[in-house]
């Protein structure tokens, strides 16, 4: 029998966690009775004279924090005094006095934190301490389909050592698959922690692992422009049947899309490489064409592919974003074997996520989508992003491959308790699915919904449908802000000032508040929110009542 106060730490544990973190944790269970005595470490102790260790996380969909809980679950099985923490609620004055401290962080878009950690990433950067007493370790969780792949959590490791602390065990970089080796890793960490001299790691029986993601076909059903004759956009609803996929409100889902035809036909021309001659990419076999065509950047080359481009040549070559065609024809190879040697130092393309705007709820095999055609000018020329130019040529029939992309962080609460949704432009998408999911499941909640655009009469998107919710009840409140409708721009956080008391209660009676769009506007809508409860007069510290909102999982954020 487990101690009265093991059970209650089991129990609270047992009720935070969602279906997906207990598969992992009757994995990591299973694995724990089935050890061989020869794969077995030496037990933990409990750590002498008071030791203590902190986990913080640094995550965007859940992962990482998800990691954390159950590592801090199982070093207090261990006799171990543990702290868990948000990067983003971390106490950075602490950090010299910590003696262990373990991060759990994740890695975002060209290689920068996550926006929870970003605080902390700066601190440790820019300021000129040192660390000579902290214990550190670091876990790094990332996706080998991005370039930059755990170059976040690289970043952190070598920076604590940099300032002096000492590692206690080697980073782990994890893919999407991330449980056998983060299990491993804590292994690890918890043998140091106890001064084991076992060197042998435990065979765990875990979940088994993927391949990695699950790709799926899903056929275009419909694909409209949401914008009225006169606008300055073109934003597009796509429908999307998809059978037997598994989501929920506030997932997004992966495309990685491929380039134009005609543009790797003209590449092929240009440096006369063979389009059937074979190249090994990452464990495939597949020709020039295919590389150019389906797995590599070619659209919009980043600076530092760019400076091997330079050193490759040798040539001196100025670092600008371009794509290959261009820097082909300004610079080119000598002849196809030069490209040849140099075509796999090009960078796989990269995903691109969309936030979901449906609800299984209410749309059964079926995904949609709120895309904008991103539109924007190289040298006077008008270019447009390649996945958005890609799904906004859909025609109905057409097929296109993508992955669910889980987001933990953006999940509603309970159906009794209110939400406030805050999403001009795009951001809209979660939220028209987070409507959709409250009408079907008759959640008794209210709801608040904040959207912004440049025009009424061409640019809000879903109108008849919010309207109709609003009509029906299952929208409360609605506050609209289309900026350029009069001669003083009016935005989304203009309006959540106007409305800052009744926000304010809503806030005090339980209300979770969530925020979809672009970084620059969640900015100017948090430092809103932070004048509002200021203003309040209700509390002493806005900045504690704000990170209480955070850590209790009432601000959320999916922002980009």
């Amino acid at each position: 029998m487990i101690s009265a106060e093991k059970d209650k730490q089991f129990r609270e544990l047992i009720a935070s966690l969602e279906k997906d973190d207990l598969i992992w944790m009757k994995g990591f269970l299973e694995g724990a009775l089935s050890r061989t005595p020869e794969a077995t470490i030496a037990t933990a102790k409990p750590l002498a004279n008071g030791k203590k260790i902190t986990i913080a996380y640094g995550t965007e969909s859940g992962n990482s924090k998800k990691v954390a809980s159950v590592f801090a679950a199982r070093a207090k099985q261990e006799g171990i005094q543990t702290k868990v923490v948000s990067l983003d609620q971390y106490r950075l004055t602490d950090l010299p006095k910590e003696e262990y401290f373990l991060t759990v962080i994740s890695t975002q878009g060209e290689g920068e934190p996550p926006e929870a950690a970003k605080k902390f990433y700066d601190h440790i950067h820019q300021n000129g301490f040192k660390l000579p007493k902290l214990k550190y370790g670091v876990l790094a969780l990332g996706d080998t389909s991005y370039p930059m792949f755990c170059k976040a959590g690289e970043d952190v490791d070598h920076q604590l050592d940099h300032l002096g602390a000492e590692r206690i065990v080697d980073i782990q970089k994890c893919d999407v698959d991330y449980e056998t080796d983060a299990q491993s890793w804590f292994n690890a960490v918890l043998q140091k922690l106890n001064g084991s001299k076992a060197v042998s790691i435990p065979v765990l029986k875990t979940v088994k692992k993927s391949t990695g993601k699950k790709i799926y076909q899903g056929k275009i059903l419909t694909n409209i422009n949401l914008n009225d004759l006169g606008s300055a956009k073109q934003t597009h609803h796509i429908e999307i049947a998809a059978e037997e996929v598994h989501y929920q409100s506030g997932d997004s889902i992966g495309i990685v899309p491929h380039n134009p035809e005609q543009l790797v036909k003209a590449i092929i021309e240009r440096t006369g490489i063979n389009p059937e001659i074979t190249f090994v990419h990452r464990d495939e076999t597949c020709s020039a064409f295919e590389l150019l065509h389906r797995k590599l950047n070619i659209v919009y080359l980043p600076e530092r592919v760019i400076s091997k481009y330079a050193t490759h040549i040798q040539k001196e070559i100025p670092p600008h974003k371009t794509g290959l065609l261009e820097l082909l024809t300004r610079h080119p190879v000598k002849d196809a074997k030069q490209f040849e040697a140099f075509i796999q130092q090009l960078e796989p393309t990269t995903p691109r996520l969309y936030s979901i705007a449906s609800s299984l709820e209410k749309f059964d095999g079926e995904i949609h989508l709120t895309v904008g055609r991103d539109a924007f000018s190289v040298a006077e020329d008008k270019k447009y992003g390649l996945c958005s130019d890609l799904l906004c040529g859909l025609k109905p029939g057409d097929t296109i491959d993508f992955y669910v992309h889980h987001n933990d962080q953006f999940r509603l609460p309970e159906e009794n308790r209110d939400v406030i949704m805050i999403g001009p432009g795009t951001g809209i998408a979660p939220f028209r699915a987070f409507l959709a999911e409250r009408d079907a499941t008759g959640a008794s909640g209210r709801n608040w919904l904040f959207f912004g655009d440049q025009h009424f009469t061409t640019d809000f998107l879903y109108q008849t449908e919010i309207q109709q919710w609003l009509e029906e009840g299952i929208l409360h409140k609605l506050d609209l802000a289309f900026s350029r409708d009069q001669q003083e721009k009016i935005y989304v956080q203009d309006k959540l000032k106007k409305r800052g008391s009744e926000f304010y209660s809503w806030l005090k009676s339980g209300a979770t508040v969530y925020i979809c769009g672009a970084k620059r506007m969640s900015e100017d809508v948090e430092k809103t929110i932070l004048d509002i409860i200021r203003q309040s007069g209700d509390t002493e510290d806005a900045e504690t009542f704000f990170n209480q909102l955070k850590e209790s999982g009432r601000y959320l954020k999916d922002v980009y």
